[in-house]
């Protein structure tokens, strides 16, 4: 299976984007210092889901209803800061579904996480801007097998699984590259 290829061979770029997340959202001292980290997510989030647009909603119908960006600019705005619009990240160049799917896997995957940063994010005195992090709720793991089953089909080659890794490697490579820059408030 795909998913299982994906999370073997994605380990370790896996964990070190985690240490990165970690460590940033240790060093949260305010509904600032949160909207600053936030808006790197928002970023990162809204650059990949631009690219992978042209090949996902066909393949995967309830896209419109999973967690994305927006969902992120809400909880910047909720905690009084705004969005740059027009920044932009660089991300893997997406040119199939499959690839598009192996990128994706990488966002749901940070949501399925979401519930243990609202947990740190609540011992540091944040009490707000967790619409995106509480992820789907109860259905979480439902809307995550039912990702799941769509990335396996759409990828069930197995002579395209290296290729499939190497998308979602990439993915968490840049998005490390986008937490580590240094930016303004």
């Amino acid at each position: 299976m795909l998913n299982q290829y994906i999370k073997e061979h994605t380990k370790e770029a896996h964990q070190a984007l985690e240490v990165i997340v970690v460590k940033q959202l240790k060093a949260i001292r305010s509904e600032e210092d949160y909207a600053h980290i936030l808006k790197k997510f928002y970023v990162y989030f809204s650059s990949i889901e631009k690219a992978i647009k042209p090949y996902i909603e066909d393949v995967l119908q309830d896209y419109s209803e999973r967690r994305n960006s927006t969902h992120i600019r809400a909880d910047i705005e909720m905690l009084g800061e705004e969005v740059d619009m027009s920044t932009t990240a660089i991300v893997p160049s997406i040119n199939n579904v499959r690839e598009a799917m192996s990128a994706l896997y990488v966002l749901e995957g940070s949501i399925m996480g979401g519930p243990y940063i609202v947990q740190m994010l609540k011992k540091y005195g944040i009490t707000q801007g967790f619409s995106f992090f509480s992820g789907y709720g109860d259905e979480s793991a439902k809307m995550w097998e039912k990702f799941v089953d769509i990335l396996n089909t759409v990828g069930s080659d197995p002579s395209t699984f290296a290729d499939s890794a190497a998308m979602a490697n990439q993915t968490f490579s840049r998005f490390q590259d986008v937490l580590m820059e240094p930016t303004g408030r």
